[in-house]
């Protein structure tokens, strides 16, 4: 099939078979699909995620909260299996009615709060705890200008770069070239910013670099998702690089970026996160046992 073979119908009708890999978990409608409620541990924070780099930002910014001193910050992980349906249950819909991951319900206020996308929950974990936000209005706004850079980038990388090169039933060059240039133009962005600054937004650790990592670096840089490290020559952006490396040594990223993950080496995987005792190594029997 050539690039051009497609040419599209009036009206667009769903096709319940086509779409990839993923074609089982996209639908063209809202709502869920069946009832089920949502699990409620002990913690007043109830995190619904899977360690996907969107929900790898909350476990890894819940985790650097504890490490900070917030005790309050103390959470329930709970692992979404999306591509078992689990955010189409009831309860899941409720917590966010867009069916993605990450959601998170925090219990410490009455009625309890739900939150959903994660640069969302990011400001909103960081105005609660006063943490990882700056508040001089100056640098607040650069901070929150980059997290939103990734929130309108990254779907271009994932969606858009990811989707066609990795994922779609056929390779089109026109789509793998349009996406790749784009990706490669974003990390031409931040490498030029990191260029002048340790982290994102300034000389100081924040949500912004949690939100952008989670993507570029632990996933692009380190981890070579979507099998596309060589292929955008990703080690060529030397700024970056040093920054992934960098944050991917801090403690509580490196536990963040495991939580609610059920893929990969199994000493990687650590499907229900209760309490700081589970990521201990002992614990990789309850992995074992909910395999």
């Amino acid at each position: 099939m050539t690039d051009s073979a497609y040419t599209p119908p009036r009206v667009w009708t769903w096709d319940k078979d086509g779409g990839g890999p993923f074609a089982n978990i996209n639908r063209p409608i809202a709502g869920p699909t069946h009832d089920k409620d949502l699990p409620v541990g002990k913690h007043p924070i109830q995190l619904y995620s899977l360690a996907s780099p969107n929900g790898q930002k909350v476990s890894i910014m819940l985790e650097e909260l504890l490490a900070a001193g917030h005790a309050g910050a103390e959470y329930d992980a709970w692992l979404i299996r999306i591509n078992e349906g689990d955010q189409f249950g009831s309860g899941f819909v409720s917590a966010n009615p867009n069916s993605k991951i990450p959601a998170l319900v925090d219990h410490s206020v009455s009625p309890p709060q739900r939150v959903f996308e994660s640069g969302s929950i990011l400001v909103y974990l960081a105005e609660k705890f006063g943490a990882f936000l700056p508040t001089e209005p100056g640098a607040r706004a650069e901070t929150l200008s980059w997290l939103f850079w990734q929130m309108a980038a990254t779907p271009l990388l994932g969606g858009g770069f990811g989707h066609f090169y990795a994922y779609a039933p056929e390779k089109w060059q026109y789509p793998i070239d349009r996406y790749a240039m784009e990706a490669k133009r974003q990390l031409d962005v931040l490498d030029r910013q990191l260029a002048n600054s340790d982290y994102i937004a300034g000389s100081d650790y924040s949500i912004a670099d949690i939100a952008i990592w989670t993507w570029y670096g632990g996933g692009l840089i380190l981890n070579n998702v979507y099998e596309a490290a060589e292929f955008l020559d990703v080690k060529s952006y030397k700024n970056v690089v040093r920054w992934a490396e960098q944050i991917a040594t801090r403690p509580a990223v490196k536990r963040g970026r495991i939580v609610n993950k059920a893929f990969g080496p199994l000493e990687e995987q650590l499907h229900e996160r209760h309490d700081a005792g589970d990521f201990d190594t002992r614990t990789q029997d309850k992995l074992e046992s909910a395999a």
